[in-house]
């Protein structure tokens, strides 16, 4: 009988997933989902069943016996601020996982589609690991300029993490040990600034600030927003829409699809072009003001995510900041080998299993 691990990494634009056993993946598939397939939904929470239904049927298709499955890790969603490490889900978790209380993501769907696979197995557990609320930072970095708001931590940080720990294993350091600025670029963008294993400053990238993405707005200027607010032409749900969800590229071509994007800027496509190159900018300022966090001492910037798969991005990138320190690119994302690589320690019995409640 095998021991195998089923990882399960819901993003904006896709769901991910992969069967590792013994630490290496023996099946993995990532399906991509349009903004029309998931249109019909109101919610992320319901988009439960059909990309749960997606996940059972390709792995029906393969010669994966599922019975053998003893663990499911789901990539976290939007819980309270917790430490960084893996949690066993709970039903507090679900609860708030499913309310979308403090946000809707796809990462709440991590947790949800782990447990159910899980309670319809004969002897498996579910777990997630590094959630996106994920909260390290400094208390100067909250303020925001006014007592009504704070700056909460909301960013990639499974992946930013792995990438990160990658890049020290290559250069023979601790991860513990460097000053690194790591940019998630997806259909949300995060940039964080670490500083010795710990992410001290980062932007929101779920409906908060920094770069524009993909799907949503990012910083906006406040006093036009306060006018649209108040002046009749949206709803309070539009306007949420407006800022995660429908803006960002989608707001200005019509679709979340960067690659797209790149092949109509590289075509001659001048609307597009200036879409990608504003995208390009506002990311590489959010690293100039990651840089000044961590007073100018950076061993390396790192690149990550889909778009870093577009060398037209990470080219423009580079030539605004590569003064400040050596640029790494590693396009895509680590999340899968990330969240198996959690699940073998618990079955290994080495990990340190925290609580949610």
């Amino acid at each position: 009988m095998e021991n195998h691990i089923l990882v399960v990494n819901p993003g904006s634009t896709s769901t991910k997933f992969a069967v590792f056993s013994g630490g290496e993946p023996v099946f993995e598939r990532s399906i991509s989902h349009t903004g029309d397939q998931l249109a019909s939904y109101k919610r992320v929470s319901d988009q439960f069943g059909f990309r749960k239904k997606m996940i059972l049927e390709e792995l029906a298709k393969s010669e994966i016996n599922i019975d053998d499955i003893r663990i499911v890790v789901g990539r976290g969603g939007l819980l309270k601020p917790i430490e960084s490490g893996i949690y066993e889900v709970n039903d507090p978790m679900k609860r708030d996982l499913e309310s979308g209380e403090r946000g809707e993501h796809a990462s709440n769907l991590g947790g949800l589609i782990a447990s159910d696979i899980a309670s319809s197995l004969p002897d498996a557990r579910a777990f997630i690991v590094d959630p996106v609320v994920v909260d390290e930072m400094e208390d100067v970095a909250r303020y925001t300029g006014h007592p009504h708001f704070s700056r909460n931590s909301v960013f990639h940080a499974l992946n930013q993490k792995a990438v990160s720990r990658l890049f020290a294993s290559a250069e023979g350091k601790k991860y513990e040990d460097l000053n690194l600025v790591v940019a998630h670029m997806g259909g949300g963008i995060s940039v964080g600034a670490h500083r010795k294993g710990r992410v001290v400053d980062v932007n929101n990238a779920l409906n908060g600030d920094g770069p524009f993405s993909p799907e949503r707005s990012g910083s906006l200027p406040v006093g036009q927003l306060a006018d649209l607010c108040f002046s009749g032409e949206k709803s309070h749900a539009e306007v949420k829409d407006m800022i995660t969800g429908k803006g960002g590229m989608t707001a200005y071509l019509g679709t979340n699809d960067f690659r797209d994007i790149c092949k109509r800027a590289a075509e001659g496509d001048i609307e597009a072009l200036g879409v990608q190159q504003a995208a390009s900018y506002q990311i590489a300022k959010e690293i100039g003001a990651a840089a000044t966090v961590l007073k100018g001492e950076v061993d390396a910037i790192i690149l990550t995510g889909g778009m870093a798969y577009q060398e037209m991005n990470t080219s423009y990138i580079t030539s605004m900041v590569s003064w400040i320190a050596r640029v790494v690119v590693y396009p895509g994302e680590d999340e899968l080998s990330a969240l198996a690589y959690n699940g073998q320690m618990v079955l290994d019995g080495t990990a340190l299993i925290r609580h949610y409640s």
